[in-house]
Formats: structure tokens, C-alpha cells, sequence
């Protein structure tokens, strides 16, 4: 891989004082595939690897002049968007990318539950927000199974009823969906990428691992990353994949209370 740095990713997410997930894992991970990192903070929380015990948003008005500050002066290749929490959080996000960044292409991670549980991650009220407002507009959404229930109002128990929900999601507006398979119980987890004309499932061999905290924050921020960098969609997520994979199987497995975080610095560990 490339030391040299290409590829600016604008994430709008929240922080995780834990390092595992959030725009601390996000940093990682878009310095750890050669990209540039920027950050629009959308809130803090108090969280372990456990639980998500509480929030703190960030006021409005900070968090439109971060995004339109950095728009205005280094410009983003591409937007990725985490932990937004509330329906005015949203609509910031969607009235800044409507002004500045029309044409920059928007990877939605819908994230909505802390793999530990705790604070609910986005009001329920902002579920029509999100479907209204920031999903329609994703160059790529990419839900976990729990978010696309949530989403469709499907119960999602096997393959097929991924097609299904992928499908539904879809229709919500997005340009491609990548619906994450793992929280099916199998040895194979399967990822599927729908779009419009085409259809590819994603495989690889499932690691039984509790090392698996941020793992969405951190396949999203990668894609973002090889999007950035000119790759294809298919590319960029074939990349991604391989990616969490092995920081999921070459995790530090620090001793916690809950689940463990991943190896982002792998392919710098690779390159010393």
C-alpha cells in the first residue's frame, strides 16, 4: 500500500470515549488505508466496551459551522455519516449537503443501537427524518440486520428475507444498499449489495470472536475511504471486507466487560 495520503473522507458521527467505534475508530480507519480524515463531532457519549450510558449533543449551530468550515476550506471527496441521534441533527446534515456538497457522493451508516445496548443511538421520532431526508439522498446505505428491521419493519431470520428487506430498502431512495449479514447465525456471513441493475453477495468465513466492537462504524469509514481513493463500489467494498476481517482477527483482545476492539492499525503494523 501507498504511504502517500489520497482520499479526504468528511465523517459526521459521534464520539466513543472507548476508541472502538465512532469517529475515534473512523480517524483510524481512514489513516490506516492511506486517506484523509476529517470530523464533524455530532456527540459525545459516555460509553465502555459494554454500554452506551449517556449522550451529550453537541449544540446545532456547532455542528453546521464544523461541517460548512471544513467544506468551505480543505473540500471532501467523500461524506460518511455515523451516529446522528435526533431528527435536527439530520436535517443540519442534509441542508449543509444540499448548500456545499450537492454532488459529493454520502455513505450512510444508519447506526441506531450500541452493539451493548444502553442509549438508544437515534431518537425514534428521527426514524422518518432519516427515511425522508438523509437515506434517499446515500450514495450507499449500509444497515446491520437490527437497523434494517428497524427500517422495513421486516423480521429478518434467513437469505431470503435479506433479498426481501434489501430490496425494500432500496425503495427508500438510495443509490446501492449493502445489507449486513453477520448477525445471521452461520459459518459464512454474507453481505449483500443491491443497486438499481445489479445484485452481489459478499462471503467470507465467520471469526468466532468477541472482538467485534465498531465493526460497522469501521466497514463503513473503509468503504468511504476506497470510494475516495477512485476505487469502484464493488471494489471499494471487496476492500473493506478484507479489511475488518482481519482487524477482527488480529484484535488486541484487551480484557473488558464487553465486546473487544479491532486491530485498525494492521495495515500500518504490516508497512513498519
Amino acid at each position: 500500500m501507498s504511504r502517500l495520503t489520497k482520499g479526504r473522507v468528511l465523517i459526521a458521527a459521534g464520539s466513543d470515549p472507548s476508541g472502538g467505534a465512532g469517529i475515534q475508530a473512523d480517524i483510524k480507519v481512514v489513516t490506516a488505508l492511506g486517506g484523509y480524515a476529517m470530523t464533524a463531532i455530532t456527540a459525545l457519549t459516555a460509553q465502555n466496551t459494554k454500554c452506551v450510558f449517556d449522550i451529550h449533543s453537541v449544540p446545532i449551530t456547532f455542528l453546521r459551522k464544523q461541517l460548512e468550515l471544513i467544506l468551505d476550506d480543505i473540500g471532501t471527496d467523500v461524506i460518511k455519516t455515523g451516529m446522528l441521534h435526533s431528527g435536527l441533527v439530520i436535517d443540519v446534515i442534509v441542508d449543509v449537503i444540499q448548500n456545499k456538497a450537492r454532488d459529493i457522493p454520502l455513505i450512510v451508516d444508519p447506526v441506531m443501537i450500541a452493539k451493548g445496548g444502553g442509549c438508544p443511538l437515534l431518537d425514534l421520532d428521527a426514524m422518518q427524518v432519516l427515511k425522508d431526508r438523509l437515506i434517499m439522498r446515500a450514495h450507499l446505505l449500509t444497515p446491520n440486520l437490527p437497523e434494517a428491521e428497524y427500517l422495513t419493519g421486516l423480521a429478518i431470520n434467513n437469505l431470503d428475507d435479506m433479498y426481501h428487506a434489501a430490496e425494500l430498502l432500496l425503495s427508500l431512495g438510495p443509490s446501492a444498499v449493502l445489507l449486513k449479514g453477520g448477525h445471521l447465525l452461520s459459518e459464512t456471513v454474507i453481505d449483500l449489495m443491491v443497486t438499481k441493475d445489479n445484485l452481489h453477495e459478499f462471503r467470507s468465513p465467520r471469526i468466532n470472536s468477541n472482538n467485534t466492537h465498531g465493526t460497522g462504524c469501521t466497514l463503513a469509514s473503509a468503504i468511504a475511504t476506497g470510494l475516495a481513493q477512485g476505487l469502484s463500489m464493488k471494489d471499494a467494498v471487496s476492500r473493506a471486507r478484507k479489511y475488518v476481517f482481519t482487524a477482527i482477527a488480529t484484535a488486541p483482545r484487551y480484557k473488558t466487560a464487553g465486546y473487544g476492539p479491532l486491530n485498525h492499525v494492521h495495515t500500518v503494523i504490516e508497512n513498519i
